[in-house]
């Protein structure tokens, strides 16, 4: 195993729209990012002047209630085009999915379908492998990973447990959870 040094560069405050922000994520070229969290309920999207580089000009450009089916969001991911976004959290402990019809736009989002989870009480972390047929939550209760199969690709009421895999020897409160795009490391 090679180890490298992570040092800190920029930050960026999502205090105005959020201040118990739990989960994060990018569009593709990381022009856009959307940030959830526990407190305000919503999907907050930011546009980056330079994509993935918080020292750039990043903005606030709109918010997207997930209050109705969501009171305490901890993760927000989206299929590849941004044509559907999934929101998990500790208020329902499921998952839920809206489309838009704007990709990466939350402007244009609306309520599609939830997914009852039953395998743990508190869902932290979602993502999808590449592909869709796949659907990771990460579980703070049972300290595992759950992993899901999507017959239909990104369409989540055509999920199936698939396996869990327990990560309490390493890791307390398994919180967010990603994978390289290959699939072959998760973090």
């Amino acid at each position: 195993t090679t180890s490298s040094i992570v040092s800190a560069d920029a930050t960026y405050s999502v205090n105005p729209e959020e201040n118990a922000p739990r989960g994060l994520t990018f569009n593709n070229d990381g022009t856009k990012m959307f940030v959830v969290g526990t407190t305000g309920d919503d999907v907050n999207e930011y546009t980056l002047s330079v994509g993935f580089d918080l020292s750039s000009t990043v903005t606030f450009v709109d918010s997207f209630s997930v209050s109705s089916q969501e009171n305490g969001p901890t993760a927000v991911k989206f299929n590849a085009d941004g044509t559907k976004m999934y929101v998990t959290g500790v208020g329902s402990n499921n998952v839920h999915q809206y489309a838009l019809t704007t990709g990466f736009d939350v402007s244009t989002a609306s309520f599609t379908q939830t997914l009852v989870t039953t395998v743990d009480n508190d869902n932290f972390g979602l993502d999808f492998n590449n592909d869709g047929t796949k659907m990771y939550i990460t579980g703070n209760q049972n300290d595992k990973i759950y992993e899901y199969n999507l017959s239909s690709a990104f369409d989540i009421s055509t999920a199936t447990f698939n396996q869990d895999l327990d990560v309490s020897a390493t890791d307390t409160e398994p919180f967010g959870i990603e994978f390289k795009p290959d699939g072959t490391t998760m973090f």
